[in-house]
C-alpha cells in the first residue's frame, strides 16, 4: 500500500528523546495503526540561537540520530525536517493519510501556543491531535491545594506531592517493546548538523547514567563545588532521554534529597503552567517596581567572570568554558547580579538560557526570581549571599575557585567592583522602599 493511501498516526518527538517508557509513544503504538515517528527542529526556536556550535543542538542531533539508527535495525526510521510544525503537518498530510498525531506535552508558553495552533489546524483537516503526560510525574489540576488552586509554596506543594504519589504514578510506560508498529519514513538518512544549520560543538555532554553512588551520597556532597557530587542529569531530564518516572523510583529508593530536587523541577513547571506571566514579570507584581541600576559594564564583568569575588568568578568562567555551573553557585552568582549589583534578573536568566547545556526555562526562571526575591516562595529581600562565606563554608580550601580563576591571589586577579557591605545595604533599602 502506498504511503498516501495507508491511514497512519504520527507519533511527533519533542521533549522525550527516547524510545522506552514513553508515555505518548506508547499510546501511539497502543492505537492500532502504522505508526510514523517524526522530529521537527523547530525554526522558531533554532533561528533565535546565536551560536552556530550550540552544543545543546549537537545534544539533540545526536540524540535523534541515535533513535533514527535504533529503528533502522528494526526496519523503521525516523522522519526529521527543520521547519515551522504547522508548514511541517501541512506537507506531512500532503503525503500521508494521517489519522491522529501523537505526542507528549509541553507546558511552556510557546509550546502551548504551538500545540493549540496545530491542533486547530489538524481539527480542519479531520486528524486529531493528542498529547499525553510524560515530562513531569503530576500536572494540572493533579496537585491543588484544598481551595482547588495551586500552589504558591513549595513546601505545601512538595507535600501534597509524596501524599498522592503512588506505584501506578510512577508505572513504566513500556514503548520499547511496541516497536514494530513503527515505520519507515522513506529516506535512509536524515539530514546532517550541517544542513540544519549548525556545526559540531567541542562541549562535553554528561552521560546519562544514574549512578547510584553519587544519588546516595548527594545528600552530604551538593553543596560542594569541588566534588563529584551531583547527577548531572539536568539536559537528559530537560530533553526527555531519562525518563522522569525512573528518577523519581530512583530518588525514592536512594534519596529523599534528591527527590527533593525533582519536586522543585515539578513545582516551577506547575507555576509556569498556571502562571505564566511569570515568563517576563515577576511573579509577585510588585517586584516590578524594582528600580535596577542595570550597569551595562558591571553586568559584562559578571558574565566574564571579573567581578573580583572568586566564588562568583568561579562559576561564571565554569559556565562559559563547560555550559554548566555548580547548583550552589548558580544560587551565589545569582543572588551577586541581583542583590550586589542590582542588575535586572531578566538579564542574568537570559545569559543562562544562552550558556547553560541544562537550560530548562520553568527551573531557570524559578531559579532567577528565588534569587531576587521577585518569584514564588523566593528568599526574602533582606537575605544577600556573601560570597566570601558562601566560599570559606562550601569551598573552605579554594579548591573550586583555583581550577577556574587561577589568578586567584595573586597581583593579576581584580579587585571586588563592589563592597559587599555597601552593596547589601543599598539592595535592602532599595527593596524596602519599593514594597513598604
Amino acid at each position: 500500500m502506498n504511503a498516501s493511501t495507508q491511514k497512519i498516526n504520527v507519533y511527533w518527538f519533542r521533549r522525550d528523546l527516547r524510545l522506552h517508557d514513553n508515555a505518548g509513544l506508547y499510546s501511539a503504538l497502543k492505537s492500532g495503526l502504522p505508526v510514523l515517528p517524526l522530529f521537527i527542529f523547530d525554526s522558531g526556536i533554532l533561528e533565535k540561537l546565536e551560536a552556530e556550535d550550540d552544543a545543546r543542538v549537537g545534544f539533540i542531533y545526536d540524540e535523534i540520530s541515535r533513535i533514527h539508527n535504533s529503528l533502522r535495525e528494526n526496519g523503521a526510521g525516523l522522519f526529521v525536517i527543520k521547519g515551522k510544525p504547522v508548514d511541517v503537518f501541512r506537507k506531512l498530510i500532503e503525503d500521508y493519510h494521517v489519522n491522529e498525531v501523537f505526542c507528549n506535552r509541553d507546558y511552556e508558553p510557546y509550546a502551548k501556543r504551538r500545540d493549540k495552533e496545530l491542533a486547530e489546524f489538524l481539527k480542519k483537516h479531520g486528524i486529531s491531535f493528542t498529547s499525553l503526560k510524560d515530562q513531569v510525574i503530576f500536572e494540572g489540576k493533579e496537585t491543588l491545594n484544598n481551595q482547588e488552586e495551586p500552589y504558591k509554596v513549595f513546601t505545601p506543594f512538595k507535600n501534597k506531592w509524596l501524599s498522592v504519589i503512588s506505584g501506578q504514578a510512577v508505572e513504566n510506560f513500556p514503548s520499547e517493546k511496541l516497536l514494530a508498529k513503527l515505520i519507515s519514513s522513506g529516506p535512509g538518512s536524515i539530514p546532517s548538523l550541517e544542513e540544519i544549520g549548525f556545526r559540531k560543538s567541542s562541549i562535553p555532554v554528561p552521560d546519562r547514567e544514574f549512578d547510584p553512588a553519587i544519588i546516595r551520597s548527594y545528600k552530604n556532597n551538593r553543596d560542594f563545588p569541588s566534588k563529584n557530587g551531583t547527577s548531572r542529569l539536568g539536559i537528559h531530564l530537560r530533553h526527555g532521554t531519562v525518563s522522569i518516572r525512573e528518577a523519581v523510583r530512583i530518588g525514592l529508593k536512594y534519596s529523599d534529597t534528591w527527590l527533593n530536587e525533582l519536586i522543585w523541577r515539578e513545582f516551577y513547571m506547575m507555576i509556569m503552567d498556571h502562571f505564566p506571566h511569570v515568563v517576563d514579570q515577576a511573579f509577585r507584581s510588585k517586584y516590578d517596581r524594582i528600580p535596577w541600576i542595570n550597569h551595562e559594564e558591571n553586568f559584562a564583568k559578571w558574565c566574564e567572570g571579573h567581578t573580583g569575588y572568586p566564588i562568583v568568578d568561579a562559576g561564571m568562567r565554569q559556565l562559559n568554558e563547560t555550559g554548566y555551573m555548580h547548583n550552589r553557585v548558580r544560587m551565589i552568582t545569582a543572588s551577586f547580579l541581583t542583590k550586589h549589583l542590582l542588575v535586572d534578573w531578566r538579564w542574568g536568566e537570559a545569559y543562562f538560557a544562552e550558556k547553560l547545556l541544562d537550560y530548562e526555562l520553568a527551573s531557570n526562571n524559578g531559579g532567577w526570581q528565588w534569587a531576587a526575591g521577585t518569584g514564588t516562595d523566593a528568599q526574602p529581600y533582606f537575605r544577600v549571599f556573601n560570597p566570601q562565606s558562601q566560599a570559606k563554608k562550601y569551598d573552605p580550601h579554594s579548591d573550586y575557585i583555583r581550577k577556574w580563576v587561577p589568578e586567584f591571589n595573586t597581583d593579576k586577579y581584580p579587585k571586588p567592583i563592589i563592597d559587599h557591605t555597601f552593596a547589601r545595604k543599598r539592595a535592602i533599602e532599595t527593596y524596602k522602599k519599593v514594597l513598604d
